[in-house]
């Protein structure tokens, strides 16, 4: 197996007529999958769609957008997986940056993207999942073409993906992975989580995300089945849970925050679960402690990113557990904690510096951007990863925070996620996010955004006082400022910039 489009054809031959992927709509076997995903290789490859090219898949989860992502990659094509919640501007950068050939998107979103044709050169077909519209061939036709399936000999260092990176500090870039790296990321993930054709797995990360699509293609890869949601809620998430009898829920920290918080927790049955995992931010080791606590199983901590095509570090499933750590380096590849101020000299033991990654998930580079590429990825093929960690002498890493998120008050680091552990485990406080705000004496302050929990009447003052028993003095937060919601991408992960611009 070279890549991840072969991985439907290599498990419908061992799994056959076995469930798959479950949906609100539909059902589908690996043989359908499989038998499906032939028939939009077969379409695309008519429509004139050459290996190497750009395809752009633009919804949110639904079993066509599975089937388009095989699809494509069985046609020889680069799928390029969009963040749904981009705005029209922001799509249209990224489709002509990566010079798509193809959209598949849903029906609601159609309309825009015919829009954009106009002024793509490079985009000449739409697809929707949904209704016909004038401009847009329904994906119905592509599951009707009956034409040959292209055989394409897959090179496993060739580009596989473009995901696009949130673009915080600009323009987002494409990361292009190879068929190596997304592949490797899927099976080395479900080595180390333990993925069998036993497991049932209940998810609503979105499928264009690095993390989604490892726990849909690892959980393929295995045998198991996908529970996928369209969009995330407790509520419903905890009814699937229950009806499938789910051995696996996966998500994001404010996620776990969610369902502990909701009404429908005291009723769920989830004794079903043998573990849960979660990514994309810190979580806070009291939100741990009480998922554990309900659900009677471990949750294991991962961290990854868009540029390694999914995760690269993550705790064995049955390993001792090392709580409020991201685990250890998936196999085969390696990872360092870097001096702050000289990337070519390592941290001292236990003192901060950037993690950096090498091995074979790291990214070809950014697309038709050699000078990030070069600011990203040292000559010897470490990587800069933007994250602050430290990691003990048994490869265990934890990560501090972001760089980029880093308040400097007084001249002292104040790290956003440190502070957010601490008051997540007031019981006052359902969601907190922490960020900077000006400050003409010491240069920034730190401020926390804090969703109260139901029924409770949390006050400023009190949340200060409990993070100063806990907390240095510099690193206490001098302002708490109430809030309904907290921003949040659309795989869940907070937004501590958004809601800096905001106030």
């Amino acid at each position: 197996m070279n890549g991840p489009g072969e991985i439907l054809r290599a498990s419908a031959a061992r799994f056959g007529d076995k469930p798959a992927l479950v949906t609100a709509a539909r059902t589908l076997s690996f043989t359908e999958l499989d038998a499906t995903s032939d028939r939009v290789a077969a379409w695309l490859a008519g429509r004139g769609v050459e290996p190497g090219r750009p395809v752009s898949l633009y919804a949110q989860n639904r079993w066509e957008w599975v089937v388009a992502y095989h699809g494509a990659l069985k046609a020889g094509a680069v799928v390029n997986p969009v963040n749904v919640m981009l705005t029209p501007e922001e799509l249209a950068f990224v489709l002509r940056d990566c010079g798509t050939a193809v959209v598949l998107t849903s029906g609601e979103q159609a309309a825009t993207v015919v829009g954009l044709t106009r002024d793509l050169a490079d985009l000449d077909t739409v697809v929707t999942f949904g209704e016909a519209i004038e401009g847009a061939v329904p994906f119905a036709e592509l599951l009707a073409c009956d034409g040959p399936v292209p055989q394409v000999e897959t090179d496993p260092d060739s580009p596989s993906t473009i995901g696009y990176t949130s673009g915080t500090t600009g323009h987002p870039k494409g990361a292009v992975q190879s068929h190596r790296a997304v592949l490797w990321n899927c099976a080395a993930t479900a080595t180390m989580h333990g993925r069998t054709a036993d497991d049932v797995v209940v998810t609503a990360l979105p499928a264009p995300h690095v993390y989604g699509n490892v726990v849909i293609n690892g959980t393929f890869l295995a045998g198991g089945t996908v529970v996928l949601m369209e969009r995330f809620h407790p509520g419903e998430t905890l009814r699937l849970i229950t009806e499938h009898r789910a051995t696996l829920f996966e998500g994001v920290p404010a996620m776990y925050s969610m369902l502990l918080a909701d009404a429908a927790l005291e009723q769920a049955d989830l004794s079903s679960l043998t573990r849960s995992t979660v990514g994309g931010q810190t979580i806070a080791t009291a939100t741990i402690e009480r998922w554990e606590e309900r659900s009677g199983a471990p949750l294991i901590e991962l961290w990854g990113m868009t540029e390694i095509a999914g995760l690269g570090t993550t705790h064995p499933v049955h390993a001792p557990r090392v709580p409020g750590s991201i685990g250890v380096s998936l196999p085969g590849v390696q990872v360092r904690i870097a001096d702050l101020e000289d990337v070519t000299r390592d941290a001292e033991p236990g003192q901060p510096g950037e993690l950096m990654v090498r091995g074979p998930v790291v990214m070809l580079g950014y697309h038709g951007n050699p000078e990030a590429t070069a600011e990203t990825i040292e000559p010897d093929g470490w990587m800069h990863t933007g994250d602050i960690a430290t990691m003990t002498a048994a490869g265990h890493v934890f990560v501090v925070d972001r760089r980029k998120d880093m308040i400097i008050t007084s001249g002292y680091n104040v790290y956003p996620a440190e502070v957010e552990r601490v008051l997540a485990a007031h019981p006052g406080v359902a969601l907190v996010a922490v960020g900077p705000v000006p400050d003409a004496v010491r240069g920034e302050l730190a401020c926390a955004y804090v969703v109260r929990a139901a029924g409770t009447e949390t006050t400023e003052e009190e949340l200060i006082a409990y993070a100063g028993s806990r907390l240095a003095a510099y690193k206490r937060p001098r302002l708490v400022r109430f809030v309904d919601t907290l921003p949040a991408t659309s795989t869940g992960k907070i937004m501590r910039r958004e809601l800096i611009k905001q106030f």
